[in-house]
């Protein structure tokens, strides 16, 4: 048996403003990362400090690096759709 791809295979118009939008997430996320680094480097006794609900600084900016990855990861995916819908129309 022989079939062919489910979706017609062509060229990205999109593709260079999605390959922008990712680097400019990648730097802001790396921005925010690298202060999560410099705080433990530079003053690891600031992570121990209790904030929220009984919580140290390394805890919650630890989980929100991770929900700040997810949250950045929904947005990319809404503006990249939202590049290909307007740039790839036939």
């Amino acid at each position: 048996m022989l079939h062919e791809p489910s979706v017609k295979i062509g060229t990205d118009n999109a593709a260079s403003k999605k390959a922008k939008l990712g680097v400019i997430l990648f730097f802001v996320y790396t921005a925010i990362y690298s202060g999560f680094v410099l705080i433990g480097l530079t003053n690891p006794e600031l992570m121990g400090l209790e904030l929220i609900g009984g919580q140290n600084i390394a805890i919650i900016y630890g989980f929100g690096l991770i929900v700040l990855a997810i949250v950045m990861g929904f947005i990319y995916n809404y503006f990249c759709t939202k590049m290909e819908n307007k740039m790839n129309k036939n």
